[in-house]
């Protein structure tokens, strides 16, 4: 039982302590105990033992009167309730002593047993509320103290009451100093690009009655000039009759988010050694010229070049030697070229040029002369002097295609074209030059009867927690067995597949004898660990691919935990909005779902979000020069800590040496897969990986690029 709380009478009256002692003795809200004084130099002695909870007082004592009887026991006894005694006719004297911060009043004729208990009660039950005004108010001053978000609040006039500490530190305006100033005064809003200050947030929000939202190219200037980008919401506050009675602002710093999206908008459209425009760009870019060419009755042209004899540099001097190499043409080729030529790189040691608006197809072969001298000069790569020489195939709008398409693939075939003619030159495209194309036609009917004869086979590369070291997935990369040339690569096949529409039907019997194997393992015994099976955005767009997979998993009785479909980023943003559902189906089924190449699509990371993603992959292109290149380094940092505050699991692609491992570790990425664990190898030897008690081999981890071959001997592809 709590201790009896103190209740003190002053007045000289003997009934009213009667009364006030039967209706303490009598009352609910207790326990009470009751003291009684005549005299108001008696109460203030009193009062100095400062333990009691309420006063009872009344204005009419043998010492003290009226207002200065309230007066001396407020003073002696500040914040504690004090409740006035009054004769009738001192009404407007106790009303007064109300307005002056007494709790209540009584008058004579009115004061018994019964209204001292009622007064009581009241000051029980107010105690009671401000206790949980008090506790709410503390809750939700922790509350906006702790989140991330700045919060301003201001009255209906538009004057600041409220800054949370978030908000303090981004305006430069403390809550006491910004207190009953203009909100535009403290939060000083501009649009990034005019520069104008925004609308009265206040009265807008007022005379929409809604919450609003700034745009995305909002600035915050704070009290010492600094500005930020942010995003911010206003919503209006109402009173108990529903009448508008202020705003609340909520926003929070973008500038970080802001440049890490630009910075990956960029890694999207260049490539990451050379920091030229990539095949992505390079196709927009052609698109314009041709478009203007079009239009002002102009040509373009397209030079596909393609550096001889760098795979020997690179395979004998080593990747470093090989990427300063690549830079070195990179920066010749932007140097001889026009300012409003555009230099991309296609991959590997191949190179575009896209000439706008030059007026005849011989200012073509002006541009590639040029080119081949330029590149023809020795090149310092410490400690080497190399020298290196080009073939470039040129194709010209509107006389060689009148799309980027056309035009790229015809530039192509010229550019084999100058490879035969003893390199080092450049040819115009012509259309006998089909050597190319027919090949093209040739494996094309090849792989419908691969897929006839069963000429397929399945190769497993193991996933690895970076952590534990325990193999926790597979990736299921197909391979083809020629009866007479041998192996196949996938860049080989795969692009010609998908262009023809081969991919379909391939990938069917890839998902199909993945989900097969998978279950033989488990039926045999085996610690099965979910495998990844690519999806091409040709495939993801098949309207019967959702079926192929539920038959795939149906016909074969596995649990889809165990089946991890990979999708590219421009397979998933080419129609973003619809992904989103294709995805939930996907996810509906109980598979898997992981964003492939992660960082070489153009994926908006508005959408991220919303992407029922299990995981994300970095592509080998970043994890290659984490150890060698800070600015690849820091992209993959940032992917990594992006993606856990995504809460998706982190994969690493690519991963070759010990130096990799554990930057990829001490950046806290989850799982990676790579030569350094473990190449891509068959079922058989694959499941000696599932076995309960196998650990990966020590020569897996010794593994170079230059040992290629499996156990059976057939050279793999990367």
């Amino acid at each position: 039982m709590s201790d009896p709380r103190t209740l003190l009478l002053i007045d000289n009256d003997p009934g009213h302590a009667e009364d006030f002692l039967a209706a303490l003795l009598n009352a609910k809200d207790g326990p009470f105990r009751s003291e009684w004084l005549r005299t108001i130099s008696e109460g203030i002695e009193r009062l100095r033992a400062n333990n009691i909870w309420a006063i009872f007082a009344n204005l009419s004592l043998p010492d003290s009167q009226g207002l200065d009887t309230f007066h001396k026991i407020q003073q002696a006894a500040p914040g504690t309730p004090i409740l006035i005694l009054a004769r009738a006719d001192d009404e407007d004297i106790a009303a007064e002593a109300l307005r002056q911060g007494a709790k209540d009043y009584l008058l004579e004729g009115h004061i018994d047993a019964y209204s001292f208990g009622r007064a009581v009660h009241n000051l029980t039950e107010r105690e009671a509320a401000e206790e949980a005004l008090f506790t709410e108010k503390e809750r939700a001053h922790a509350t906006l103290s702790s989140i991330g978000d700045g919060v301003i609040t201001a009255d209906a006039s538009g004057n600041v009451t409220y800054l949370n500490a978030v908000a303090e530190e981004m305006t430069g305006w403390s809550c006491a100093e910004a207190t009953n100033k203009p909100l535009a005064d403290v939060f000083q809003v501009i649009d990034a690009n005019t520069r104008e200050p925004w609308a009265n947030l206040v009265a807008l929000a007022i005379q929409r009655n809604t919450a609003l939202a700034l745009a995305a190219n909002c600035i915050l200037i704070r009290r010492d000039g600094h500005e930020s980008a942010i995003e911010n919401s206003t919503t209006p506050i109402h009173d108990r009759s529903g009448m508008i009675a202020g705003v609340v602002i909520v926003f929070h710093d973008v500038s970080v988010s802001k440049a890490m999206s630009l910075e990956l908008s960029y890694l999207a459209h260049h490539d990451s050694l050379t920091e030229l425009p990539n095949r992505i760009l390079l196709r927009d870019r052609l698109g314009q010229a041709i478009a203007t060419a079009r239009r002002n009755g102009t040509q373009a042209a397209v030079l596909f070049l393609d550096l001889d004899g760098f795979k020997s540099i690179n395979d004998s001097l080593g990747h470093a030697v090989g990427d300063k190499l690549l830079q070195a043409v990179a920066k010749r080729l932007v140097g001889v070229v026009r300012g409003s030529d555009t230099v991309g790189r296609q991959g590997g040691d191949e190179f575009v040029v896209l000439l706008t608006e030059i007026k005849r197809a011989s200012d073509a072969g002006i541009a590639a002369r040029k080119i081949l001298t330029a590149l023809a000069a020795s090149y310092s790569c410490d400690p080497y002097d190399l020298h290196v020489t080009a073939s470039i195939g040129v194709s010209t709008y509107p006389e060689d295609g009148d799309d980027a398409e056309t035009l790229m693939a015809n530039a192509d075939t010229a550019m084999y074209q100058a490879k035969e003619h003893s390199r080092n030159n450049y040819q115009f495209f012509k259309k006998h030059m089909n050597v190319r194309a027919i090949e093209r036609q040739s494996v094309e009917a090849e792989l419908n009867l691969a897929l006839m004869r069963g000429e397929f086979t399945v190769h497993y590369q193991p996933k690895v927690n970076l952590h534990t070291g325990d193999v926790v997935g597979a990736e299921a990369l197909v391979r083809w067995v020629h009866p007479e040339r041998g192996l196949i690569s996938p860049v080989q096949f795969i692009p010609i597949a998908e262009e023809c529409g081969l991919i379909l039907p391939i990938g069917r019997w890839v998902l199909r004898e993945t989900c097969r194997q998978v279950k033989e393992w488990m039926d045999s015994g085996l610690s099965v660990v979910p495998v990844a099976v690519n999806v091409s955005s040709l495939e993801f767009r098949s309207e019967s691919f959702i079926d192929s997979l539920r038959a795939a998993i149906r016909d074969t009785d596995l649990d889809p935990a165990y089946v991890d479909l990979e999708l590219s980023e421009t397979a998933l943003m080419r129609h973003a909005k619809s992904s989103v559902a294709a995805l939930k189906g996907f996810k509906e089924i109980g598979v898997r779902l992981s964003l492939d190449d992660f960082g070489t699509g153009y994926s908006s990371l508005g959408y991220l979000k919303w992407f029922p993603i299990d995981s994300l992959k970095i592509d080998q292109s970043f994890v290659h020069s984490i150890t060698t290149d800070a600015a690849d380094a820091t992209i993959v940092s940032a992917m990594i800590a992006m993606a856990k505050g995504l809460q998706k699991r982190v994969v690493a692609e690519g991963v070759e040496t010990e130096e990799q491992v554990n930057f990829l570790k001490a950046q806290n990425c989850d799982e990676a897969q790579g030569y350094y664990f473990g190449k891509p190898t068959v079922a058989a030897h694959f499941a000696t990986l599932l076995e309960p008690s196998s650990v990966l081999p020590e020569s897996q981890h010794s593994y170079r690029r230059e040992s290629n071959w499996n156990q059976e001997g057939l050279i793999l592809a990367d």
